[in-house]
């Protein structure tokens, strides 16, 4: 197994240095589920807020993406459910990608709700919001 940095994937994905695009595109086509590419949380969390902040790519856009890497032969992402969970999520708006990856990392372990000053967060599912004196009944 390897591991791919956030570059490798923004290379693949926007095609901006043509380059860097074909050996991006040849280092993916040449993984296999025997022999994956690993993908880390950061670099999903890097990924997301590049293309959406860098590049002016949608946030719909962004999600859809996010699902084609995941379907992607021979890539191994971190806590993979979690991505796929926030992208679809992430793609209809609200809180951030990153905040809807926190949430999804606190349900995993069952530490609900998870207590935020992010009014766009506390509204979801498993959140809630600090008030003043502590936190929320």
């Amino acid at each position: 197994m390897i591991a791919l940095d956030t570059n490798v994937l923004v290379r693949f994905l926007t095609g901006d240095d043509s380059g860097q695009q074909a050996d991006a595109s040849a280092l993916l086509e040449g993984l296999t589920p025997e022999e994956p590419g690993f993908v880390a949380r950061e670099v999903v969390l890097e990924l997301v807020w590049v293309l959406g902040h860098g590049y002016g790519v949608p946030r719909r856009r962004v999600a859809e993406l996010l699902v084609e890497l995941l379907e992607t032969r021979g890539l191994l992402f971190e806590n993979a459910a979690d991505v796929a969970h926030a992208a679809a999520e992430y793609g209809r708006g609200g809180p951030e990608f990153a905040d809807r990856m926190i949430l999804a990392a606190a349900r995993r372990v069952d530490a609900v709700p998870l207590y935020t000053f992010d009014g766009r967060l506390s509204r979801l599912r498993d959140a809630a919001a600090v008030t003043r004196g502590g936190l929320r009944e």
